[in-house]
């Protein structure tokens, strides 16, 4: 492959519920340079425990320190996001979602995208966010 695939994975272990067999993986590193992270909820990865039910705060929270967490793994940081894109299932979420994301990345001035939608893979979850990162040279 001419990608670096990172924590890969197949949506029948993960969404066992939903009888689905999907090949995915939570960061592609693209031509080495181009990081793009999956969409991440309030869930442990490696537990696959959801974190933070009924609480957007915690559920953003969660979300952040995932991404965190695999951009170090693909070799980046949260100072090197470019582009996140924020998904709420509730308009009254959004302060409480937004603050906790510019906490996160306060002083990094990545672009940013919000949308209100209908529901997420499983309806515990209310938020979800997700990261195109560079690793720098």
């Amino acid at each position: 492959m001419a990608h670096t695939r990172i924590r890969t994975f197949n949506t029948k272990d993960t969404y066992p519920e939903q009888k689905l067999d999907n090949d995915l993986a939570q960061v592609v590193v693209a031509r080495g340079t181009m990081v793009f992270v999956r969409g991440q909820i309030g869930q442990d990865l490696d537990t696959r425990e959801s974190i933070g039910i009924g609480d957007p705060t915690a559920q953003t929270e969660r979300a952040m320190a995932n991404i965190k967490m695999l951009l170090e793994e693909a070799g980046s940081s949260l100072d090197h996001i470019c582009k996140i894109t924020i998904y709420i299932t509730d308009p009254r979420y959004r302060e409480a979602v937004y603050r906790e994301v510019g906490r996160w990345l306060k002083g990094v001035f990545p672009v940013s995208t919000g949308l209100i939608i209908s529901g997420l893979a499983r309806p515990e979850w209310v938020v979800e966010v997700d990261a195109i990162a560079v690793i720098p040279d």
